[in-house]
Parts: C-alpha cells; structure tokens; sequence
C-alpha cells in the first residue's frame, strides 16, 4: 500500500510539471527550444528581444519576434505562460 501511495505521489507531481507551461520571460535557450517549431534561432531571437525591450505582457507578442507568426503562437500557445 505504501508502495501504491508514493507512486500515486509521483505521478501527480509529473503531471503537475508536465501541464505547467514554459514561462518565455525566463526560459533559457535549451528550455525554448523545447517548444515544437522553436529551433536554436528562434529560441535566440526570443531571449534577443525580451532583453532588449523587456518581458512579455501576452503570448501574441511573441509575433514581434523575427521568425516567430501568428500560426507558430497559436500551435504553441497551451505550452507557454508569462508571469
């Protein structure tokens, strides 16, 4: 019973992190580019920009940033947050 306790603890701590999103205002490189269609480039070109003019305020911002459109924000949207 212990054992099924404990496993249980585990898999709702896995899914707790599995649903969190990535925060894009302070994911590193290798975190972005865990996003599906965010490659080495893309991943840069994020971290270029919230430096140069500050953190995200919405998901759809993410379009001011080169390579970055509309559709790729709607693919991945589920899969970010900005806190």
């Amino acid at each position: 019973m212990k054992k099924l306790v404990t496993l249980c603890a585990l898999f709702l701590l896995w899914a707790q992190i599995a649903m969190a999103g990535v925060n894009i205002n302070t994911a590193d490189q290798k975190t972005l580019e865990s996003l599906p269609g965010i490659g080495s480039s893309k991943a840069s070109a994020i971290i270029t920009y919230r430096t140069e003019h500050g953190n995200f305020t919405s998901p759809n911002e993410l379009t001011k940033v080169k390579g970055i459109g509309k559709k790729l924000v709607a693919d991945i949207h589920d899969q970010i947050e900005i806190k």
